[in-house]
């Protein structure tokens, strides 16, 4: 066998070691499951086998879960066939895993899993399948069933066997949420058996084997019993009542993933586990048809992977490392910067114009660092050498032998240029200078320094320490050179970077702009800011557009808007929305959630309120909203979007759907279930998707207007992911 190898021992136990070759990971293939199936037959027809322990031949983990990438590509389960052979073949490979998993927990003999590493997905699965369960005592191991987090359900036992050990309410949780478990916790819900030393695990597992091996499960036992109760006791029917009331608070109905996970625990629980099995794969094949689960298990497993490796850095430049880099700006994002940057090992200098202020910054890194400390995330000598990489002054002589620097000053021109020809009067030919700014566009501020050819836009997001994306930008003289070496900074402090193109906003802010922008319109148009934000939570965004308008501060929109009126001069559009928000920012200080005060109140002790005063500045005419208004506004926020992302396409600011879809789930909240606003143009078709759009610009005005590209596309009857391919490498 390929994958597996086979030892039988004197007491015949047979130790099952899973390796994949070629790869750091062992994850499940189809040519493992093919493998699974004969490692059963060997089982029940070698009488010198007594009984099995399976573990892992790698260091780095048990089983990482099924290929998702096998698993999602030759046209999906079935190979795309069409009909009722097309369903046939989709059920049986759907099946495949589940029939390899309850052949060997019905093989008649007792088998046990050594997990001497994490186990997720599938790799969880297979071990629920194993009659006894020991794993290694290190709490970095994760055991887990994260398939919700990606569009998908657990389809091989997972949602039966998990509730039939732990209970339906104390199961849900690691089923709806994918959340994980430490040794402790698995052994605690009685996940695992055993937690032992990671040199003893197999020992354990062959100690158990033969002294008390039991090859009958639990559940295929006749005084079974589920623990808490099924979907018809007192207990268990309210376990489902409450729970999929829950499910919809938290979810609005936009994942069908989650409702599917509760619906085969729910029927499941009530017959037979082999009709129970059998149930869940019908709802994994039904998921995993789903628009959601298709563009979600490209973006947020298959593109990130990709662009997490920097599938986007040039190839003809070799390998860097960056070992020193200043950070200017010692503010909210500098100071995260910094501490992110120490995290990685670089050794930092964060000035600022007083020392103070620089100090300031260094005691941010400090309080997270006392935070993991105290939870016992970190010993206090790691923190300590950590926070010494952090060199907080105001002295630009530090920048000398700095590789990098990231300038996170105001977003101001003259600012952005002082600190610029400070910074580089320190810096060495090859040292390259990342322009932290959000909105104002690279090229232009290229002008202020004597090296453009080093000068980049490396955008980060706020809180840096938790925001997962940065965006680079390339301006019109921005080097290759510079691009990679960017890219290296970013890949080595664990950030997921996009590369865009010159713009005004780039990608990321300009889309992300849209959104709290419609919200903005809405108001103008009388709509109830209640109803605005409650729908836009309702969206799948992470916050309502009135609730980010508050969170990204609204004066920072405001000082952003004076910038670009006095750089586009006539060409500037001003919005019926544009005198409400100068008075709350310039005549009321209302900022935001940073000085306690925007369109919501936000006091000390309680909730944050919608600002009474609100009405007087805009006036509500629309007080209720009925099930078609509801549909308009999801349209309107959701397509606002979108069509922006388009439109970024034809201009070039961005030109992989990858990094478009990526971007737009990390870097702005953009609604996970729909794998990002590229996947959601495909999945709705581009004729549907124009025709929409021209409905809506005919009715609120020339922003819906889709660009020619996607006119184009409409008449072509392509995809974004189609017509781009060459780049974005996984199939629409």
């Amino acid at each position: 066998m390929e994958n597996f190898k086979i030892e039988v021992d004197s007491d015949g136990v047979a130790l099952v070691t899973f390796d994949v070759p070629g790869r750091s990971m062992n994850t499940l293939t189809a040519s493992v499951i093919r493998e699974i199936g004969e490692i059963v037959e060997r089982i029940k027809s070698d009488a010198e086998i007594k009984g099995v322990v399976i573990t892992s031949g790698k260091t780095t983990g048990f089983c990482a879960g099924a290929d998702l990438g096998e698993l999602g590509g030759n046209g999906g389960l079935g190979g795309g066939a069409g009909g009722e052979a097309g369903l046939k073949a989709a059920y049986d490979a759907g099946f495949a895993l589940n029939k390899a998993f309850r052949a060997l927990e019905t093989c008649g003999k007792p088998v046990a899993a050594a997990i001497n590493g994490l186990a997720m997905g599938g790799g969880l699965e297979i071990a629920l399948a194993c009659h006894y369960r020991v794993v290694a005592d290190n709490p970095k191991i994760q055991l887990a069933l994260p398939e919700a987090k990606v569009g998908l359900l657990p389809g091989a036992g997972g949602t039966q066997r998990l509730p039939r050990l732990m209970g339906v309410m104390a199961a849900a949780p690691y089923l709806l949420e994918g959340k994980s478990m430490k040794p402790a916790e698995a052994l605690a819900n009685k996940v695992v058996h055993e937690v032992v030393p990671v040199e003893q695990v197999v020992e354990a597992a062959k100690t158990w084997v033969k002294t008390k091996g039991d090859p009958v499960a639990p559940w295929d036992k006749k005084d079974f019993k589920l623990p808490g109760g099924g979907p018809y006791t007192p207990t268990g029917g309210q376990v489902f009542i409450m729970g999929n009331a829950m499910l919809r608070k938290q979810t609005y109905g936009n994942y069908p993933a989650q409702l599917n996970i509760l619906k085969a625990v729910y029927e499941g629980t009530q017959v037979p586990f082999d009709a129970a099995i059998r149930i869940e794969t019908r709802y994994f094949l039904k998921t995993m048809m789903s628009p959601q689960a298709k563009g979600m298990i490209r973006t947020l497993f298959l593109s990130l992977q990709e662009l997490g490796k920097g599938s986007g850095r040039p190839a003809n430049v070799p390998p860097s490392e960056a070992k020193k880099v200043a950070v200017l700006g010692a503010g909210m994002m500098g100071a995260g910067i910094a501490y992110v940057q120490a995290m990685a090992g670089i050794e930092t200098v964060l000035i600022d114009q007083s020392q103070e202020a620089a100090e300031k910054g260094k005691a941010y890194a400090e309080n997270l660092l006392k935070k993991a400390v105290s939870r016992g995330k970190m010993t206090q000598d790691k923190a300590d050498k950590v926070l010494s990489l952090i060199t907080p002054t105001t002295d630009y002589a530090h920048v000398k032998g700095s590789d990098l620097v990231i300038e996170a000053v105001f977003e101001s021109r003259e600012i952005k240029a002082d600190v610029t020809q400070k910074a580089e009067a320190q810096l060495a030919e090859t040292a390259i200078f990342g322009s932290n700014t959000s909105t104002l566009p690279i090229t232009g501020l290229a002008k202020a320094s004597v090296r453009p050819k080093n000068f980049i836009g490396i955008h980060f997001f706020s809180p840096v320490d938790k925001m997962g994306l940065v965006e680079i930008i390339m301006g019109e003289e921005t080097s290759d050179e510079a691009l990679a070496k960017s890219i290296d900074y970013v890949l080595k402090i664990k950030k997921t970077p996009i590369v865009v193109n010159d713009s005004r906003g780039f990608y990321t802010s300009r889309c992300f702009g849209t959104f709290v922008q419609e919200g903005l319109e809405m108001l103008a148009d009388g709509i109830a800011p209640a109803i605005i934000d409650n729908v836009g939570r309702a969206t799948g965004m992470p916050r309502g557009p009135l609730e980010m308008n508050d969170d990204v501060a609204l004066d920072l929109g405001y000082k952003v808007t004076q910038q670009t009126k006095k750089d586009l001069g006539d060409k500037f559009e001003d919005r019926p929305f544009a005198p409400v928000i100068e008075k709350m920012v310039v005549e009321l200080q209302r900022y935001g959630r940073k000085n306690g005060k925007g369109f919501y109140d936000y006091p000390e002790n309680g909730p944050k309120t919608l600002w009474k005063g609100l009405s007087d500045l805009m006036p509500v005419k629309i007080a209720e909203a009925d099930q078609a208004l509801i549909q308009e506004i999801r349209t309107r926020l959701l397509y606002r979007q979108a069509v922006e992302a388009a439109r970024c396409f034809e201009e070039g600011v961005i030109t992989d759907p990858r990094e478009a879809d990526v971007g737009a789930i990390l870097g702005w909240g953009f609604a996970p279930w729909t794998g990002g606003p590229i996947s959601l143009i495909d999945s709705v078709g581009a004729k549907a998707f124009v025709e929409a759009c021209d409905a809506l610009a005919q009715k609120y005005g020339k922003r819906f207007s889709p660009p020619a590209l996607l006119r184009e596309m409409a008449e072509k009857g392509e995809t974004f992911y189609g017509r781009f391919g060459a780049k974005a490498k996984t199939a629409a």
